[in-house]
């Protein structure tokens, strides 16, 4: 049986960004179960548009709703839609008001949403494909005694990227922590405070940004992956860490602890820099509490299944366009 005709609206499309990669995802995904997928095509003869982020995809909205007002459109929201514009943007809160059906990314999302968007949202978790995670290459220099730790993703203000950095800073003498950080700087106002701060920091490297693929191995050979973001609509980065087996500090927001848990013990209040350097010393220092965030990472795993999402999927546009 043949699916249906999809075409998938993000506003960073031409940048390597999250957006990016979650409209590539969920088009393999969808062309997997028979869909016909297109990327960034609104008003074409589709039968259906996936707009991912409620503002930023607005006017790709508006202009499948002029050429094909009998379509249907389901939005994706983002931290950005919920966290931010959905309280008081009047063009973000048009968007979902109109959408056919909303997916948010984890289940916390839910309790954001005013009762009848979320009579129309369903929680659709990011997968990750699987790896065959061997580790990277060593850094230069060389220090295979480090405690590494990966701080994953690109800066910006959200997701207050140099706190790790910050936090190794008060970090006893004796510490071996090392905190790499992967993703790149999206104004040039953040590569000039990473590079200050990697040459002031000895604890600290910035290596911009790299093919997802090292970045994952790089992850891997990590001890801990740390998500220090203000704003998250639900992060793929826990689920890359899960994957490989690496426990997770994270800053305590709905983003992160929808993913995690509320009970995750390693949760720390956003913008604390002391407690996130707690909580460091003490996987360092502490073999029992790192291997306890390590397994909770593992147990985490199979929510990140790709098999689970492509259902979710697809069920998803039957829901919204019937049988194919």
């Amino acid at each position: 049986m043949s699916g249906w005709r999809i075409t998938i609206a993000s506003p960073t499309a031409a940048a390597r960004t999250g957006n990016r990669v979650h409209q590539e995802r969920w088009a393999r995904l969808l062309a997997r179960r028979g869909h016909r997928v297109t990327l960034d095509d609104p008003g074409a003869p589709v039968d259906l548009l996936i707009a991912l982020h409620a503002r930023k995809s607005a006017a790709a909205v508006a202009a499948h709703r002029a050429a094909v007002p009998e379509v249907p459109v389901v939005v994706a929201l983002t931290g950005t839609d919920l966290y931010g514009d959905l309280p008081q943007d009047p063009v973000a809160r048009r968007v979902v008001d109109e959408a056919e059906a909303l997916v948010v990314l984890q289940p916390r999302a839910l309790d954001r949403l005013e009762p009848p968007w979320r009579d129309k949202a369903r929680v659709i978790e990011q997968s990750v494909e699987p790896l065959d995670l061997e580790p990277a290459e060593p850094l230069e220099p060389s220090e295979p005694e480090a405690f590494d730790v990966c701080v994953l993703g690109h800066l910006r203000d959200v997701k207050d990227p140099l706190r790790p950095a910050l936090a190794a800073r008060c970090l006893p003498a004796s510490s071996r922590i090392r905190v790499i950080h992967i993703g790149a700087a999206l104004e040039p106002t953040w590569a000039q405070r990473a590079e200050a701060e990697a040459a002031d920091n000895p604890r600290y490297q910035w290596l911009g940004e790299r093919p997802s693929e090292e970045a994952r191995r790089r992850l891997a050979a990590c001890r801990l992956l740390v998500l220090p973001s203000s704003m998250e609509g639900g992060a793929i980065v826990i689920g890359e860490a899960a994957v490989a087996g690496v426990g997770v500090i994270a800053s305590r927001i709905d983003g992160n602890v929808g993913l995690l848990g509320d009970d995750h013990p390693g949760l720390f209040p956003v913008g604390d820099t002391a407690a996130l350097a707690t909580l460091l010393t003490r996987a360092e220092a502490e073999p029992a509490f790192l291997d306890e965030l390590r397994v909770r990472s593992c147990a985490l795993a199979p929510r990140f299944a790709p098999p689970r999402e492509e259902a979710a999927l697809d069920q998803l546009v039957r829901d919204v366009c019937g049988p194919s």
